[in-house]
């Protein structure tokens, strides 16, 4: 099995968004991704783009990714933020995901970060199981908030 990491390119939005999709799936909330694929490539690829990723790929097929932003802590400085990280279910237990997670931990070390930070369900074993290997420190005490663009829209 040939695995290789490297960046994303525009021409990969497709299947990340494939991915993303089937993360939703598997994380019970696939009402929830509403973003286009032409907003996704803007915001990734476009003038201002606020997103970066690797992907894995097996064999020149896309398996797997890791999207990642800077996020300002007021208290941390900058840290690098993993919004999404997925290797498909086929292709999972192979090392695959290890080996894409280490490029992000490379990453936050090489670059101007204090940190990395990411969130994982409660009940997302497998994942919680993965990060204890790493040693990650898992919150307890904190609730997500956010705001739809349609109740911003009420305001």
């Amino acid at each position: 099995m040939d695995t290789k990491i490297r960046e994303a390119v525009a021409a990969d939005c497709t299947r990340i968004l494939e991915l993303i999709n089937e993360l939703a799936i598997y994380e019970r909330a696939p009402e929830e991704v509403t973003v286009t694929l032409e907003h996704f490539i803007d915001a990734g690829f476009g003038e201002s783009p606020v997103w970066k990723a690797y992907v894995a790929e097996v064999d020149n097929i896309i398996v797997g990714f890791a999207l990642y932003y800077t996020r300002y802590s007021t208290w941390k400085g900058c840290r690098l933020y993993l919004e999404d990280f997925i290797i498909t279910e086929e292709y999972r237990g192979k090392g695959i995901g290890k080996i894409l997670f280490e490029k992000v931990i490379e990453t936050t070390k090489n670059g101007n970060y204090s940190g990395m930070v990411w969130q994982v369900l409660d009940w997302n074993e497998p994942a919680i199981n993965f990060y204890n290997k790493y040693k990650a420190h898992l919150e307890e005490g904190w609730l997500n908030a956010s705001f739809s663009k349609e109740q911003i829209k009420g305001f």
